[in-house]
């Protein structure tokens, strides 16, 4: 099985084809570059290059793998909506997953996934061999800190591009696109048609619907 894998819920861009065996994901070509105010631009090339350098075609993929975030909301509807646009044109399945799961595919041990939410936030989620046992959650850097150590309990590592903000050393900031397709990996050998998708955006939307008209009395 050929697999689209899309993330554009961090600063980072990722895009990549990947065959997905019996014995697991198998990355066969991968884009990774920095473009958190340029994901629109980029993403597209990025697939583009992705595909010529696997040496495949937009009409040999089975399936798409889209990361759902949490991540900003401009930035993580790029990658959405590329997504959904490309399997809704090409009539393939779309699966989303989180992101932070993604970023843990494969982990063992007690792991801390940091990304950046921007507004002096950061989401975060905490794993046990690869499975989720807190979050996602958004809350300050300070904050995160002092839950670890006072609920959470140690982590053995901590990953995402904004591990530096709460004292952790920098590593792997963004998904893997095989990070991406492990989390799908059961639906899709299981032909399980995904549902919508549903990003995690975690904060409330700065628009609101207006209210109600004020009446308006006479003097």
């Amino acid at each position: 099985m050929l697999v689209l894998a899309l993330d554009t819920a961090t600063a980072r861009i990722t895009a990549g084809v990947v065959h997905l065996s019996d014995d697991g994901p198998v990355t066969l070509a991968a884009r990774d570059a920095e473009g958190a105010r340029a994901h629109a631009e980029l993403l597209a090339p990025a697939v583009a290059e992705a595909l010529a350098e696997a040496g495949r075609t937009r009409a040999d993929l089975d399936a798409v793998v889209a990361g759902l975030g949490p991540g900003p909301f401009t930035g993580l509807r790029v990658g959405l909506v590329t997504a959904a646009a490309m399997g809704d044109a090409l009539g393939l399945p779309v699966h989303g997953v989180p992101t932070h799961d993604a970023l843990a595919a494969g982990v063992p041990g007690r792991l801390l996934v940091v990304t950046d939410a921007r507004r002096r936030e950061v989401y975060w989620s905490r794993y046990a061999d690869g499975v989720r046992t807190h979050g996602p959650e958004v809350v300050a850097p300070a904050e995160l800190a002092a839950r670890v150590d006072r609920d959470l309990g140690p982590v053995d590592r901590v990953v995402g591009d904004a591990a530096e903000k709460v004292g952790a050393p920098a590593g792997m900031p963004g998904p893997r696109p095989g990070g991406l397709v492990a989390v799908a990996a059961a639906a899709l050998r299981a032909g399980t048609v995904p549902g919508p998708l549903v990003p995690l955006y975690l904060r409330r939307p700065d628009a609101v619907p207006p209210g109600a008209p004020k009446a308006v009395t006479r003097a």
